[in-house]
């Protein structure tokens, strides 16, 4: 599937050529602002702060990182979602999150308010404090089954990539945790690496640090393949223990909102096929940051995010987490 969207990226090359400030066209009269809705230093921060700088190089504007943690992520996305539809104000995330914040009953919105222009996979790995007992995945789902509800984990919300994994997670083995929240990824990275939680869920590209340091021990990365992260030995799947685990792929990248003029979207279309799809700088993150280059954009990003969001949400409803029906606001079936 990811030749297929790079594939896609290089065909919109050939149609368009190289690109550059001077034809694209959009012309920006101000800096634009993306939005990161979680704290510095997350998952979403990491690769926005780098798209950032590509977009900057490509329109010959500046572009303006804001973080605005708080509620799962669905404060700094409302912003940009009541902001004018100018283009200056952007949004940016897991596009799962943007596709289910509705069922939560955190924020009125669907993948079909958004532009999409995604990067990168990410996917979620269980790590625990290496003070802990639990050297094998095993051994921590024995522990949350003799003893419900008090194996600590922590996460940025029910509504992150985090708090996603850990619901699957809970299901999937059929376990009970003790869910602790944090406004972000890396404070809930840092309180398992302090040993105020016992486990973290976050994605790897937030724990990869505490991981290469040996402060956090990563026993398994939820997915069907293994994981290979600079430095560190091969994290087993998920499906090695939990074999029918439902594991689907995390997109993340930045949404621009339904109304913006149509020369914005047409410039960032190019600037995704001619730019992003290329980006050396997007290759390296990847490699030593635990991630997958995904480049993908329109009707393609929004196919391959569904998946993600179907399980997501239809999790939710089922472990009751959820206060809308998937199904009264467009999300299928899984």
């Amino acid at each position: 599937m990811l030749r297929t969207l790079m594939l896609t990226a290089a065909a919109i090359v050939g149609l368009t050529g190289a690109a550059s400030a001077q034809n694209y066209p959009w012309k920006p009269t101000k800096p634009i602002t993306i939005v990161v809705p979680w704290g510095a230093g997350g998952s979403t921060d990491q690769v926005v702060r780098l798209l950032g700088k590509e977009i900057e190089t490509a329109i010959g504007q500046s572009v303006v990182i804001v973080n605005q943690p708080g509620a799962s992520g669905s404060i700094g996305t409302k912003a940009v979602l009541e902001a004018p539809k100018d283009g200056y104000m952007i949004a940016s995330g897991a596009a799962k999150d943007a596709g289910t914040y509705a069922v939560t009953g955190l924020l009125n919105t669907k993948l079909d308010d958004w532009h999409l222009y995604l990067a990168v996979i990410n996917s979620s790995v269980i790590g625990v404090n290496a003070n802990t007992p639990y050297k094998t995945l095993d051994d921590l789902i024995k522990a949350m089954k003799a003893k419900p509800g008090t194996v600590t984990v922590a996460t940025a919300g029910i509504n992150s990539s985090g708090g996603a994994a850990l619901g699957a997670f809970s299901t999937g083995a059929g376990v009970e945790a003790k869910h602790v929240t944090y406004d972000g990824g890396n404070p809930a990275i840092i309180a398992t690496a302090g040993g105020e939680t016992q486990v973290t869920t976050q994605l790897a590209v937030e724990q990869a640090e505490m991981i290469r340091a040996g402060r956090i021990r990563a026993l398994a990365v939820v997915g069907t393949k293994p994981l290979n992260l600079q430095g560190v030995p091969e994290i087993p799947a998920i499906t090695k223990f939990v074999p029918t685990f439902p594991a689907t792929d995390n997109y993340f990248g930045i949404f621009i909102p339904k109304g913006v003029p149509a020369e914005v979207v047409k410039t960032f279309d190019m600037i995704w096929a001619d730019k992003i799809a290329k980006s050396d700088a997007l290759k390296t993150y990847a490699t030593s940051r635990g991630a997958i280059v995904a480049v993908v954009s329109g009707d393609a990003a929004k196919a391959a995010v569904m998946p993600a969001v179907k399980e997501t949400a239809w999790g939710l409803w089922e472990r009751k987490q959820a206060k809308v029906d998937p199904a009264s606001v467009g999300i299928p079936p899984r």
